[in-house]
Order: structure tokens, then C-alpha cells, then sequence
């Protein structure tokens, strides 16, 4: 790594905040563009830049004065990233990953074409073929693009549902008997090396349909990690891939693993490898895109992340309470986004907790969970 290298960043929330923190470490020049003017980067980054990453020439020009461009949410121009791609910038992860990842539709025919393990699925195009295929469901209907922290997701169980439907282009997808929800955060550098973190386990919110909390490692035999494992690595191998890559997945009943979906950038399903691992997401994103050697995955110490979410009926400036409360248990660390305002379910943060062994975290967890508010 030769010199000062100017990072582009594709987005301003938590995400990019983390991996700008750990590219300190790294002398990394960082620049940010988001359209929240108060986004969480605007005070950690080089230079900010409030615009659309959506819009075309918004981007281009964005990206022109950097070496490397990266992104810390999907939904952003490929158009141009493939133009800047085209001038020389290096963008990780390339436009051709991002559009089929932006795209639920494409991103499943993608699985289809290369062996990889899902659900299985139907493409639709209106609320018209949508009634044409009710001998599908149960199932989730997903739209195609857009999707994002639950939004876009819809559970039809029967006919009698299909008022709840899309009428977009979306994806049907069989419901499945799951077990478990686990992840595997993979990373691939530019010389084709590639590690994974351990298998955790996820649990969602029951209303929000999002991370509430994770448990690393996943308890999961030893035989169903390491197929975990091995498609996570197939997946972003698939996709000649460089940067890291979240691979949500089901673990069935009768002992399959599903894909569901995944994520061309750190995830909330490894925040706590900053605290519980020999090298974070974010580190290894830096190093996979830097083209340097990964970190090792191994685990310091097991771990539990609770997400920081606004308390239902509050929206406003934010107030914590109960932090005192929760620092004063071993093992506890708190990670605040630097968001101003509040409002329910908004991801404020997160929670790590750290224990001997899973039994230990779990039982610290459990006793600080409901002692932290985001309140207004």
C-alpha cells in the first residue's frame, strides 16, 4: 500500500462510520457522500458530501476523485460505478455484484445458476400473476428492488392474504421450516484470498423484521459450520468478489442451509467482531479492498450484540438512558451511532457483550437488555 489512499464511500450511516474508524488505523483518506446532511459520517470522515448516491452524474463526479470506491448500502447508481470502473477507479464491489444484489429477482436466478442452496422461488411481475400463483403459498412475497430492514417483505399465507401482496415486480418465495437463522461474513481481497468469521446465530425483532440480537458462536454442530462455511465461500467466489460479504441463511429442520439473502458490505450480523474478534468486518473489508492479507477470523471471546433500536413513541432529539447501569457490567460495550434524532425502531447502536463462554454473555445480556432507552 504505497501512500495516502483516498477511499470513496457510498453512504454515510453507522456502516460507513465503523469502517472509517477502523481505517484510521490505516492512514486511509476518507470521503463520504450521502444525502443527510447530519448523516453519522459527516464528523468522521476527510470530506463530506451531501447528494444523492442514487443519481448518475451525483456519483461519477463523486467517485472521479477517488482510488478506490466502496459502498455501505446497496442501493446506489451502478451505472456509474461502472463508468468510473471503466476510467480506472476501483470499485469494491464491482457494478455487476451490486446490480444482481440490488435486484431480489436476479439475485435468486444467480443462486439458481450456480448451485447454491435456496428457497425455492417464483418471479413475478404484477398483482395479476401474483393471484395466478396462490398454489405457491404459503410464502414470502419480496419486491425486487428496494427492499431493505424488513420494508419490501410481505407474508401471504393463503388467497385470503393476497390483499396484503405487492402489485411490483417481486419475488415469491416458499416459506420455509426453519430452525435457525445464521450468517457468515466472508471476505475475498483481489489476490482471490478468502476467510470466514464463525457462524452466528440470528435473532429478528418480532415486529420490525430486523436484527435484535446475535450470538456468536452460533449453537450449530460443528458439520452444519462448516457447510456454512463452505457456501458462504462458494457464494462470493461465484460472484468474483472483492470487499466482504454477509451470507444470511436458514437452517432447516432437516438439516439443510439455505441461502437467503446477502449483503456486498459489512452487516449488522458482525458488529461484534469488533470487540469479540482478532479483526472486525470493517478491518477486513479495508484489507480485502486494499488488496491486503485478511486478518485472522478467530474468535477472542464469545459474544452477544443487541441492537440499540428508538423506543416506540418517542421521536425527537435522542437521550440514553441506563448507561451507567450497563457499563458497570463486565464485559459490556457500547457502540452509539452518532445519530441526532430518534424515532421508533431507528438503529441508534448496539450493544456488545462479551463472556467466557456463550452461557455467560448471554446471561450479562439478559440482564442490562432492557436497561438502555434511546428516548426523545
Amino acid at each position: 500500500m504505497k501512500g495516502e489512499v483516498k477511499l470513496g464511500i457510498l453512504g454515510g450511516g453507522q456502516l460507513g462510520r465503523m469502517l472509517i474508524q477502523a481505517g484510521l488505523d490505516f492512514n486511509i483518506y476518507t470521503l463520504v457522500l450521502d444525502p443527510d446532511e447530519n448523516a453519522p459520517c459527516k464528523d468522521v470522515c476527510h470530506e463530506f458530501y451531501v447528494g444523492s448516491f442514487r443519481d448518475f452524474d451525483t456519483v461519477y463526479e463523486f467517485g472521479r476523485n477517488c482510488d478506490i470506491l466502496t459502498i455501505e448500502i446497496e442501493h446506489v447508481n451502478a451505472d456509474a460505478l461502472e463508468k468510473l470502473e471503466q476510467e480506472g477507479v476501483k470499485v469494491y464491489p464491482d457494478a455487476r455484484t451490486v446490480r444482481t444484489i440490488q435486484d431480489k429477482g436476479l439475485q435468486k436466478e444467480f443462486y439458481s445458476k450456480h448451485a447454491i442452496p435456496t428457497a425455492d422461488f417464483r418471479i413475478l411481475k404484477d398483482a395479476e400473476e401474483l393471484a395466478a400463483n396462490t398454489d405457491f403459498l404459503p410464502a414470502f412475497q419480496k419486491l425486487r428492488r428496494e427492499g431493505y430492514d424488513g420494508r419490501g417483505v410481505t407474508r401471504l399465507q393463503s388467497e385470503a392474504d393476497l390483499g396484503k401482496g405487492f402489485t411490483e415486480p417481486s419475488v415469491l418465495e416458499k416459506l420455509v421450516d426453519f430452525e435457525k437463522e445464521i450468517s457468515v461474513i466472508v471476505a475475498r481481497n483481489a489476490g482471490g484470498q478468502v476467510t470466514a468469521f464463525p457462524v452466528v446465530e440470528l435473532s429478528f425483532h418480532p415486529e420490525h423484521n430486523l436484527v435484535d440480537s446475535l450470538f456468536a458462536p452460533a449453537n450449530v454442530p460443528y458439520k452444519l459450520q462448516r457447510l456454512a462455511i463452505e457456501i458462504a465461500t462458494r457464494v462470493i467466489e461465484s460472484f468474483d468478489m472483492v470487499g466482504i460479504l454477509a451470507v444470511e441463511m436458514f437452517l432447516t429442520k432437516d438439516g439443510q442451509i439455505l441461502v437467503n439473502e446477502v449483503a456486498p458490505r459489512p452487516h449488522n450480523s458482525g458488529h461484534h467482531t469488533i470487540k469479540a474478534n482478532y479483526t472486525s468486518q470493517y478491518e477486513q473489508h479495508l484489507r480485502a479492498i486494499l488488496d491486503l492479507p485478511l486478518g485472522s477470523t478467530d474468535i477472542q471471546s464469545a459474544a452477544v450484540m443487541l441492537n440499540l433500536l428508538g423506543e416506540p413513541g418517542y421521536d425527537g432529539e435522542a437521550k440514553y438512558e441506563g448507561l451507567q447501569q450497563a457499563l458497570a457490567v463486565p464485559g459490556v460495550y457500547i457502540h452509539l451511532y452518532g445519530k441526532k434524532y430518534t424515532r421508533a425502531a431507528r438503529k441508534m447502536g448496539h450493544i456488545t457483550v462479551l463472556g467466557t463462554d456463550l452461557q455467560e454473555a448471554q446471561q450479562r445480556a439478559e440482564s442490562i437488555r432492557n436497561i438502555i432507552k434511546v428516548i426523545a
